[in-house]
């Protein structure tokens, strides 16, 4: 069983994403297209797996334990989805480095992080202890397991209703050039590094935290 709760496992993605976006608008900065492309991929690779992730466990878990209101949150939830494999799905025709690039991944990001927030303000607190303590951790690995067997392209046409999501969504998302698009990824160095920063990151933010309550 996971050592991390559902809320935990979810909001430790969002801070991937936005280590990765980081990683991308600093290479956007300093006009260095290769690692644009590279962290662009790195993003777009962790927001897909993310997405399918939470449809599979996420959104079912609040359908069946929040009632009507779950179902409403999950749908919502899931338009967003939708709107965010469309961006993914048309990022793959552009090219990195160009301004059209930027700008879709720039408003994409925005898009995300208003969605990030409405599953760790509304949707997160009402979940958790709605399942449990021990069901939240089965879920947070359930849902790192399954992210592990999710496809490397999002594609919007890829049903993301039950009960397809759990089987045919996986079917429907395109398989090609899965070579060419490992071949952009950031070097394992590179990874390392932006892990580095994140926890530093998060760890001066924890000694702001504690020197503020003194």
């Amino acid at each position: 069983m996971s050592s991390k709760t559902l809320t935990q496992a979810i909001k430790e993605d969002h801070e991937e994403m936005y280590e990765y976006h980081d990683q991308y608008t600093r290479a956007h900065e300093n006009a260095d297209v290769d690692a644009q492309a590279r962290w662009a991929t790195q993003l777009r690779w962790e927001i897909a797996r993310h997405a399918v992730g939470e449809e599979i466990i996420v959104y079912p878990l609040m359908e069946k334990h929040l009632g009507e209101k779950g179902k409403k949150l999950a749908d919502h939830d899931r338009e967003d989805h939708l709107k965010v494999k469309d961006d993914l799905y048309k990022l793959e025709a552009m090219k990195p480095g160009s301004d059209e690039f930027h700008r879709l991944l720039s408003r994409m990001m925005v898009d995300l992080h208003r969605h990030n927030d409405d599953e760790e303000i509304d949707d997160l607190p009402l979940l958790e202890p709605a399942i449990g303590e021990q069901a939240s951790r089965q879920s947070a690995q359930s849902f790192k397991t399954t992210k592990k067997f999710v496809p490397t392209r999002s594609h919007p046409s890829a049903p993301n209703q039950p009960p397809f999501e759990t089987f045919v969504g996986f079917l429907a998302a395109p398989f090609d050039k899965i070579k060419d698009v490992f071949a952009t990824f950031p070097t394992e160095e590179e990874m390392a590094e932006a892990k580095s920063e994140l926890e530093t990151r998060d760890h001066d933010a924890a000694a702001g935290r504690v020197a503020g309550n003194h």
